[in-house]
């Protein structure tokens, strides 16, 4: 193995421990488990690069990440990733109030309706996670 290719295998380990970290060994089997030839390379894309590379970047912390992935997500109207980068968020040590406090950032520089479907997209993550804690059998 040349030194790029094990540097390319920590970053790819590196960014599944993140992965796992900030989404949930859950959600990360469910991805993994799911994926296809077609979407392989994909998954083992956004685990290196995203996960690996940039969410490991020392100039953040995740919490910070998780703010702008959140603002981003909801300006871009990304519903589906939003509601589990939500759920991320608050793996990360973000507090519901901060949740809110990000979507009323994005509402005045992004618009209100992108943020009105954002705290929509929110508020649904949330009670999922709240109603999961209280023993509902529901799976995500």
């Amino acid at each position: 193995m040349s030194a790029g290719e094990s540097r390319e295998m920590s970053g790819w380990e590196a960014g599944d421990a993140t992965r796992r970290a900030v989404l949930g060994d859950e959600h990360v089997d469910r991805a993994t488990a799911s994926a296809t030839p077609f979407t392989a390379d994909f998954q083992e894309f956004i685990t290196r690069y995203a996960w690996g590379e940039i969410w490991n970047r020392p100039g953040l912390d995740r919490r910070t990440r998780s703010c702008i992935t959140l603002a981003m997500l909801a300006t871009l109207g990304q519903e589906h990733e939003l509601a589990m980068h939500v759920r991320a968020a608050l793996r990360v040590g973000l507090t519901e109030e901060e949740i809110k406090e990000v979507l009323l950032q994005t509402a005045i520089y992004a618009g209100v309706p992108a943020a009105n479907r954002a705290f929509a997209v929110a508020r649904a993550a949330l009670e999922f996670d709240r109603n999961e804690e209280d023993g509902d059998d529901r799976t995500g």
